[in-house]
């Protein structure tokens, strides 16, 4: 029908006159960025005592434990049933190719161990241990943590345990609260042979995230050692100083046969054993009494109650008399009593008694009889010795993880044994200073991005959002156009030039409907046209405008911008 064709045409010409009136500058799309290209895995040619990067052929050297966990406070036997495998990492991946060792199972007892190709013995040499480890599912409770094992003949791989004597324990450890780098190394006592755990005093904090970090330990010939985490050092001290229990004991001891005598006298001051009670002293008297001078208050409500039914209670639909009794409405505080001294019965109120004293007590004073703080003499150690060079441990033999982790996927890599802070500087370089920017790049272009801040309507653009556009330019033109009409038509002309074209259209429209003539779609589109250029006419001279009146429109656009932020954020 013509009309349908008129109203069509209509709607047609104010979208097109709109579209083309708001479209201030071209848009341009986005370049869609393509990810950078990964660097592919390549073997380092570093030489050291022992070094994995878990190559193809890394079961040759690592074996899983077949034993059971030995555990002194609990009957139950726990195995080793925990899974392993060597796997890229599907979280954050960084290097193509490039493999580590995988904790498989959560919740289980883990245990895997490789020999060293000969024993590593750093008597009078600095020994570094340095790995990498990547929780990819982070770390609630359980630990990431190696052992370096204690040279022996008779260490069986598949017999791995936690009974299995190691020299050296080091790296992450996190449950609940805790969450430490360990640094614990055995000592053995020169006098009886014994071993003692010596644990780090102030441990570090462990790197509890799913990107890789690197964890490193260096002990020097000169006791010193330094802790280092994903390259900076976080822990220095030194062996002698920093390990409970200390390495070597005290000199002198504590004589046991030593008793206190049966009239030695440890008491500093005592009561005065001449002081009196005074006379006047009244054991008796209150401590507070009623204050008598008091008086009510002029605007006090003895006859209105504290509390009253609440008016605004409803007695509940299901309710049954019968059965559920009387309803009766809760109580709530007297709103009259809120605005006075107080409701009810007035009472004098008390207050603090000016004769009380309490119980009377005699004063102390120095004890004329006492002879100090009582102490056992000192002997000496029958087990005292001096070890000046704890840093000579016992040569090591293998390697091994024994764990237990609430969390899966924990990942071992790149692991460096030696004597060469240089060599282990060098492989740092190779491995952790390339995936790790790569990681960060990537868990940040994952990141969920935060919901954006609503737009001020000038800014908006047509393209971006054309419901959303046509929406805030209108609310914005009805609300200057109360105020102003004209700033309205100069600070909205897109507005204003679709209200123009709809105003002719719909004339037309009108016309051709009481003429039933047909209105031919050549001639609207001819007035559209009018209708247009003269918004761009407008347009121009609203630039013009913007230089000498924005003020007046912007706190009008900051007040509807506020209202969309906080709206938004509700």
């Amino acid at each position: 029908m013509r009309f349908d064709t008129a109203l069509t045409t209509a709607f047609y010409s104010s979208a097109v006159l709109l579209g083309h009136a708001t479209a201030e500058e071209p848009v341009v799309s986005d370049e869609t960025k393509s990810p950078a290209e990964k660097p592919t895995f390549t073997p380092t040619s570093i030489i050291a005592p022992f070094y994995e990067q878990f190559t193809d052929d890394w079961d040759s050297r690592w074996k899983a434990s077949n034993a059971k966990k030995q555990d002194s406070k609990s009957d139950e036997d726990w195995a080793y049933v925990g899974e392993w495998a060597v796997e890229e990492p599907h979280v954050l991946p960084a290097i193509v190719g490039d493999k580590g060792l995988v904790v498989k199972n959560a919740a289980a007892h883990h245990a895997i161990s490789a020999k060293f190709p000969k024993k590593i013995d750093n008597k009078d040499k600095t020994l570094v241990v340095q790995y990498e480890v990547k929780l990819q599912n982070g770390l609630e409770c359980g630990g990431a943590y190696m052992k370096l094992l204690q040279d022996n003949k008779a260490l069986h791989q598949e017999e791995f345990s936690n009974a299995s004597p190691y020299i050296i324990m080091f790296g992450p450890d996190k449950c609940g609260s805790t969450n430490k780098v360990h640094f614990i190394f055995r000592h053995k006592n020169p006098k009886t042979g014994e071993y003692e755990e010596k644990h780090l005093t102030s441990a570090p904090l462990a790197k509890i995230e799913k990107q890789t970090s690197l964890y490193t330990l260096i002990v020097k010939p000169d006791q010193s050692f330094q802790i280092g985490v994903n390259g900076e050092f976080v822990k220095n001290g030194t062996l002698l100083e920093d390990f409970t229990p200390a390495v070597n004991p005290e000199k002198e001891i504590d004589d046991e046969k030593d008793l206190k005598p049966e009239d030695w006298v440890d008491e500093a001051r005592i009561a005065d054993p001449d002081a009196t009670k005074p006379e006047d002293w009244d054991e008796d008297a209150p401590f507070e009494i009623i204050d008598e001078e008091a008086e009510k208050p002029e605007d006090w409500l003895e006859e209105e109650p504290l509390t009253i039914p609440d008016p605004e209670a409803e007695k509940p639909e299901d309710w049954d008399d019968e059965e559920d009794g009387d309803w009766i409405p809760p109580s709530v505080q007297n709103p009259k009593c809120d605005e006075v001294s107080g409701c009810g019965k007035w009472e004098k109120p008390t207050k603090k008694n000016p004769e009380y004293k309490g119980k009377w007590t005699a004063p102390y004073i120095d004890n004329p009889a006492y002879k100090g703080v009582w102490k056992p003499r000192k002997i000496k150690n029958p087990a005292y010795f001096e070890d000046k060079t704890p840093a000579n441990f016992e040569p090591m033999g293998a390697i091994g993880f024994e764990i237990w982790t609430m969390q899966s996927d924990i990942l071992f890599d790149n692991i460096y044994i030696g004597h060469s802070i240089e060599d282990a500087e060098k492989l740092k370089s190779a491995t952790f200073d390339i995936k790790h920017p790569i990681e960060s790049a990537e868990e940040e272009a994952t990141k969920p991005k935060a919901p954006e801040t609503p737009k001020s309507p000038l800014d908006l653009k047509f393209m971006d959002d054309p419901i959303h556009y046509i929406k805030e330019k209108w609310d914005l033109f009805l609300t200057i156009a109360k105020r102003d009409p004209v700033e309205a038509v100069k600070f909205v002309p897109e507005i204003a030039g679709g209200l123009g074209v709809l105003a002719i259209t719909l004339i037309a429209i009108i016309a051709g409907a009481i003429g039933m003539s047909s209105a031919p779609p050549p001639q609207v589109q001819k007035a559209a046209d009018k209708v247009k250029d003269q918004a761009a006419v407008a347009k121009d001279q609203a630039v013009d405008a913007a230089t000498t009146g924005s003020e007046k429109v912007q706190a009008e656009v900051n007040k509807r911008t506020t209202r969309s932020s906080a709206a938004a954020s509700e």
